[in-house]
């Protein structure tokens, strides 16, 4: 059963009226030697978010590379030039890499064919180089891979396979051992027979960094 509470209007008013004279009263002012209230100083320090490094390729001045003609002799007509830079950058901290952690970057050519002429072609297995590594090595943990020479020999012992598939440019055995920046490029080679068609030739030379655990 509901008890019914009467307010009598008086009452209100004067809780009103109590409520705005509360309200509009000033403080106390303080006096000068007044010690200081007693406040708690709250302070944090928010650290950055931490983002996770990684394994990163770039090569430089990347506007493609002119071959000319170098050491040609009675074997084959040779054609030179220089990879550009390539820099392999690994921004991990240690507690990243897990254990067994590697990486290398591999090259592979394409067919070159002659502009105007897609009949006229000539071979990957006959671009060759030699890797050579730029940056020191403290540990010898990263390494340029070894010398392909065309189809055609260079005479220098290199393995006479080319570019036709994938050959190693640069690589580290153990990613740990040295976390930072490592730059190569490569002497490049193109030995084709001595009745090679003339004509301008273009081909695609094709990098691709791996990481793996």
């Amino acid at each position: 059963m509901r008890t019914k509470t009467t307010v009598r209007t008086g009452q209100i008013l004067a809780v009103s009226v109590l409520s705005l004279a509360l309200a509009g009263m000033a403080a106390p002012a303080m006096a000068a030697d007044d010690p200081p209230s007693d406040g708690i100083d709250i302070s944090v320090n928010i650290a950055p978010i931490r983002v996770p490094g990684e394994v990163s390729m770039t090569v430089a001045d990347n506007n493609g590379v002119t071959l000319t003609e170098n050491g040609s002799d009675a074997a084959a007509r040779q054609f030179t030039g220089t990879l550009p830079t390539v820099t392999v950058t690994d921004t991990r901290l240690p507690d990243e890499i897990p254990a067994g952690d590697f990486w290398a970057v591999v090259g592979q050519s394409s067919q070159f064919t002659a502009t105007g002429d897609p009949s006229k072609t000539i071979g990957p297995e006959y671009l060759g180089w030699a890797p050579r590594l730029l940056s020191g090595s403290s540990t010898g943990a990263v390494a340029a891979g070894e010398p392909v020479s065309s189809v055609i020999s260079d005479g220098t012992g290199a393995p006479a396979v080319g570019l036709q598939g994938q050959e190693l440019l640069i690589s580290t055995a153990n990613s740990a051992d040295e976390i930072g920046t490592h730059q190569v490029n490569a002497d490049l080679a193109l030995r084709t027979p001595v009745d090679v068609a003339a004509g301008e030739y273009h081909s695609t030379l094709t990098l691709s960094l791996f990481n793996q655990s």
